[in-house]
């Protein structure tokens, strides 16, 4: 699903590199894949070194309690929309 969702958004925006980070972006055979995709798409494909393709978890809860530590509060209201849509 990934490389296909890539592949559109390269064919849409018509974009010259891609980036790809989190923890996705450890996975060898994605990384060997979306470089096949770079080439034949004649772009360039970023991602950081292994080491430093962790999951994003550890940064979404350091960044709430930075926020909780503001004074940043949401209601019960909050949730999460799954299925957002790239502009």
């Amino acid at each position: 699903m990934l490389l296909t969702n890539t592949r559109k958004a390269i064919q849409t925006t018509k974009t010259d590199k891609i980036v790809l980070a989190g923890g996705v972006s450890r996975n060898s055979y994605i990384r060997t894949e979306i470089d096949k995709m770079a080439k034949k798409c004649g772009i360039k494909a970023y991602y950081p070194e292994p080491i430093l393709c962790t999951d994003n978890a550890a940064m979404i809860a350091a960044q709430g309690y930075y926020d909780f530590i503001a004074g940043k509060r949401a209601d019960l209201y909050l949730n999460a929309v799954p299925n957002l849509k790239l502009l």
